[in-house]
């Protein structure tokens, strides 16, 4: 039973159609929500610096299209081949964010799921003046920061910019990334915190020092994002 539900799952129509029915409910949820912005002139301090790179939590990614506000900000993320992925790529492209596909774990894996020709990607995204988002945790290790997204800031030059955006409203589902499924009518935030700046000399020692910032930076992000919407137990994983 389990192999025809996942050939459908597959089918390019029912990928499409759910990536579009997924784009439309967050630009509902995007619209209906009353975002606070923390610091409230985090554009006007991040444009200058731009391109960057943009790191969250996996599991708190459904609305991250949104913290592209201008045509002139380009942006790509990345997203993994896995069929999930899929879904998330359609729905993203749908609302103005380009995509690469693969893996950021530089695990065991990280050739046969892309990582090698995404990584290259990023930086040349990067390169051509294109702000890169991606999860900094790896699958399987929620909120637990991974080095590649550190390697690609001290390959690039460029800084990781931690960030979080979160609802009042929500669902968490009890999964391994504790995914949050954010709901319309209710409050939201936006929060960023101190960028992280990889030297392009950095050891192994360096990186794991920027590796643990990144972890830190990111759940701040998270807490003072939730209590700004009135949930601060929410923020504490």
């Amino acid at each position: 039973m389990k192999k025809p539900i996942r050939n459908v799952l597959r089918s390019r129509w029912v990928q499409r159609t759910v990536g579009f029915l997924a784009a439309e409910y967050l630009r509902l949820v995007w619209l209906t929500n009353k975002f606070t912005f923390d610091p409230p002139n985090v554009y006007e301090m991040a444009e200058p610096h731009q391109p960057l790179i943009f790191a969250f939590w996996h599991g708190q990614h459904f609305l991250t299209p949104f913290i592209k506000t201008k045509e002139s900000h380009r942006a790509k993320v990345l997203i993994s081949r896995h069929r999930d992925g899929e879904f998330n790529a359609i729905a993203a492209e749908r609302l103005g964010i380009e995509t690469i596909r693969g893996s950021g774990d530089h695990g065991g894996a990280f050739h046969r799921k892309g990582g090698v020709g995404a990584f290259r990607e990023m930086v040349q995204a990067l390169e051509q003046g294109y702000n890169v988002a991606s999860t900094a945790d790896v699958p399987k290790r929620s909120r637990v920061a991974g080095l590649g997204i550190i390697m690609l800031a001290r390959e690039s030059g460029r800084p990781i910019v931690p960030f979080a955006m979160v609802t009042s409203r929500f669902i968490r589902l009890n999964n391994w990334d504790r995914t949050t499924i954010n709901l319309p009518f209710g409050r939201g935030a936006v929060t960023g915190v101190d960028a992280v700046i990889v030297p392009p000399d950095a050891d192994a020692e360096t990186m794991e020092k920027c590796r643990l910032q990144l972890e830190s930076y990111l759940n701040e992000a998270a807490r003072r994002a939730y209590a700004l919407v009135g949930r601060p137990e929410a923020g504490i994983d």
